[in-house]
């Protein structure tokens, strides 16, 4: 039995060694031959930003940095014995680690793995049948077995840690930039001296985003650094553009925008290893090129004079206890016919402190109530529902509903005036405005009616539907991601549909009031914003190379009414600081270089003191254009305790004046 057993065996061996050396010869030839192929991007220098004149804003500077390429071969203890070299060479600027950092450098000595290891329950190294789990599952019970005394670690470790977990999350045949401080000469020498122990390390020409200076700094953006790569959120859709975990990239405004544009095309090869893991070929594949520039509609001379006019103005303000619970004041300027940004300003003020600081991010970010200046929109909304006729004369009055023992009046509201839609815009006539919702609610006002509720929701879509057709409320289509389009509550009240009409209820940002200003300006056609001119090829001087794409110039759509109607709002405009009647509203913003058109709006509003006791306050804001179609401007000035203040018509005056006396082409 035993000799027949032994020759099935035999004969079952004789056929498996035909089967491999006859039939399938070719297939074990080629296990034995087997190649494993690494497919491996790197980044290249970042394209930059410039201003419209072609000056650098965001700049690149070259300087000699550490990189790591990690083979196949290296293991963790290698990789923690070459990070305990490096840290007594190189400079570190922080030594900030996570605990998950500290426990692999600490598994990664053979040693202290397999004491953890033994020390583990046997649950936790074998599964119910007794076969060993995976070395991942074993290595994770083992970091969760480490004990915070045997990472303790003192300030030196931590420093060779922090070298430790930036090779140890390199990928195999990746190459990534090793964070620490600015190379010396002698450091570069060293490090040159102990190549043959240092493996994959290699001193070579880098780059890093110089901080800008400007104003527009905040609206520029930021990048990632090395360490931090991908944004978890974005990390996903760039891998699959190419990327790896490490480059980086824009992280918020014009640097995330044009993300695709600046980071310029990776690098790429292959790298083929033998069954021994020797590299056996490595080929090229794409060179790679460094990003495009992109050249911005704003001139950074223009920034810098519209910020000292916002400083020349607010400044006393803040001194003289008027913007003593100020957030602080906006400014945007903008090209009606293009919808270039031509300026961006802000100042924010913190009120415990009186620190004023530059702040160009909020005027997109930061929202208020613009009072009266949205007075052309509602004149918008009630002819397009057609409770408008022309430039229809209207009562001033107070405005008296049964039951109420308040009114809702104008400024100059005494007893009854007839105005027509013009003047309405002139004076600022709230009533009149009160009147027009009044009737797209289906009431007709007369004194002393009951309010009812029948149609208040309708009519608030209808104003805000107008509103948007001027860009408040809606997108203005700039080219920055995740821009606020405003605060407009989905819970309202039939008062908050009337006070609606004159701009007393829902949120805009400066951006949106220019935009408004802009579409006046351009007759009703709405342009989208935005701030990049153009993409630009790259040069090695750090000048502008040649132009690739030009700006797409949009419109988003017109106002619908009609080139008449459109005639009452631009006159009323242009009454608002040209008309000799004491009733006119904006006499003070009148240009020396240019007509200047445009409407205040004085929003009544309420802060908290230090006490958290209610201040009274108005936000004061505005919009104009020039004569010329050549500028409009939105100027937000919220919570000033001064409602009699004029620095936001001075400030609007000055910007126009100086953008048509200086800058304009």
């Amino acid at each position: 039995m035993i000799f027949l057993t032994v020759v099935v065996l035999f004969t079952i061996l004789v056929i498996r060694l035909a089967n491999m050396q006859l039939i399938n010869e070719d297939f074990y030839v080629q296990k034995i031959r087997a190649t494993t192929t690494y497919t491996v991007s790197t980044a290249t220098e970042r394209g930059q930003i410039y201003d419209v004149k072609g000056r650098l804003l965001a700049k690149n500077k070259s300087q000699k940095i550490l990189t790591f390429t990690r083979s196949n071969t290296m293991t963790a203890e290698y990789l923690k014995d070459m990070a305990n070299q490096l840290a007594q060479i190189v400079t570190l600027t922080e030594t900030k680690v996570s605990k998950r950092d500290k426990i692999d450098y600490y598994l990664a000595t053979k040693e202290h793995f397999d004491k953890v290891v033994d020390s583990l329950a046997h649950d936790e190294k074998y599964d119910k049948f007794n076969n060993s789990l995976s070395s991942w599952e074993i290595y994770q019970n083992a970091v969760a077995a480490v004990s915070d005394q045997a990472i303790d670690f003192d300030e030196e470790t931590l420093k060779k840690v922090a070298i430790f977990s930036q090779m140890n999350g390199t990928a195999t045949f990746d190459t990534s930039r090793l964070i620490v401080g600015d190379l010396t000469e002698q450091q570069q020498q060293t490090l040159s001296d102990n190549a043959a122990t240092l493996l994959g390390i290699t001193v070579t020409d880098g780059w890093d985003r110089e901080d800008s200076t400007s104003g527009l700094a905040p609206l520029l953006g930021r990048i990632s650094s090395e360490k931090m790569g991908l944004p978890t959120e974005d990390a996903a859709a760039y891998l699959k553009k190419g990327y790896s975990m490490n480059d980086r990239v824009g992280i918020s405004y014009l640097e995330k925008q044009y993300e695709s544009v600046l980071q310029g095309k990776h690098q790429s090869k292959t790298i083929t290893v033998n069954k021994n893991g020797k590299v056996i070929d490595e080929q090229i594949t794409s060179k790679g090129s460094r990003g495009d520039n992109i050249k911005l509609t704003i001139d950074s001379d223009f920034q810098e004079e519209v910020e000292s006019i916002l400083r020349r103005y607010y400044e006393p303000e803040v001194a003289s206890g008027s913007a003593s619970y100020s957030d602080g004041i906006y400014a945007v300027a903008m090209n009606p016919q293009t919808g270039a940004i031509l300026s961006m300003a802000g100042l924010s003020h913190q009120k415990d402190s009186g620190k004023i600081e530059t702040n160009a991010l909020g005027t997109i970010n930061e929202v208020f109530t613009p009072g009266s200046i949205v007075k052309g929109a509602t004149l918008t909304a009630g002819w397009q529902n057609g409770v408008l006729a022309g430039n229809e004369t209207l009562i001033d009055m107070p405005i008296v509903f049964a039951g109420d023992s308040t009114s809702i009046k104008s400024w100059f509201t005494n007893g009854s005036m007839p105005i027509t839609a013009t003047q309405a815009l002139e004076y600022s006539s709230n009533t009149y405005m009160v009147q027009l919702a009044l009737r797209m609610m289906g009431q007709n006002y007369t004194y002393n009616m009951p309010l009812t509720e029948a149609g208040y929701k309708e009519t608030m879509e209808k104003l805000r539907k107008a509103n948007a057709e001027y860009g408040m409320g809606t997108s203005t289509g700039i080219d920055l991601p995740n821009v606020p389009e405003g605060f407009t509550p989905r819970n309202y009240t039939v008062s908050n549909t009337l006070t609606e009409a004159f701009g007393q209820f829902d949120n805009y940002n400066t951006l949106q009031l220019a935009q408004y200003a802009a579409t006046v300006s351009n007759n009703g056609n709405r342009m989208a914003a935005h701030l990049v001119e153009g993409i630009y090829g790259a040069r090695d001087d750090n000048n502008l190379g040649e132009l690739i794409k030009g700006a797409d110039i949009k419109s988003l759509n017109q106002v619908n009414i009609t080139p008449d109607q459109m005639a009452i709002i631009r006159q009323g405009f242009y009454d608002v600081v040209n008309s000799n009647s004491s009733l006119a509203t904006g006499s003070d913003m009148r240009g020396r270089h240019t007509v200047i058109s445009g409407k205040t709006g004085t929003a009544e509003t309420f802060t908290k003191d230090n006490n958290g006791l209610t201040i009274s306050t108005v936000n004061l804001n505005l919009v104009a254009y020039d004569q010329d179609n050549q500028i409009a401007v939105g100027i937000m000035y919220p919570n000033s305790s001064n409602y009699l203040s004029k620095i936001h018509q001075y400030i609007a005056r000055d910007i126009i004046d100086l953008y048509v006396s200086q800058y304009a082409q």
